[in-house]
């Protein structure tokens, strides 16, 4: 017997190590909060400053910029200086393909999946 610990699998996929749960846990987590969901729903319609980005999600500029920095030090936005100004982007698509799945599927959104994947309007 090897000294590798074994990994249980369901179906063709591996389970995931502790880990690699707690980290999506985390991720979870962070999208729970409906004011960092809605900035991450409108950083992926496009990049913007912190004060246009607290204008679209209706939020005051030093709350915003607590969430964004919460999201920076996850890995899902990052951020780039444009003269003085500070501009914010999305640095993982795929939360991005996850938050328009979900919001999708719970507004009634046939085509949202669609629209993801590039396979709609």
């Amino acid at each position: 017997m090897s000294g590798r610990a074994t990994v249980a699998t369901s179906g063709d996929v591996a389970e995931p190590s502790a880990e690699v749960l707690a980290e999506a846990a985390a991720t979870f987590g962070l999208l729970a909060s409906p004011a960092r969901l809605q900035i991450v729903w409108v950083l992926a319609q496009g990049e913007r400053d912190v004060t246009a980005l607290a204008e679209s999600v209706g939020g005051a500029l030093p709350a915003v910029s607590q969430h964004l920095t919460k999201l920076k030090l996850a890995g899902l936005v990052r951020s780039r200086r444009e003269g003085r100004r500070v501009v914010y982007l999305i640095s993982d698509e795929n939360v991005v393909t996850l938050v328009r799945w979900l919001v999708g599927r719970l507004t009634g959104q046939e085509g949202a999946t669609e629209r993801v994947h590039g396979l709609g309007a």
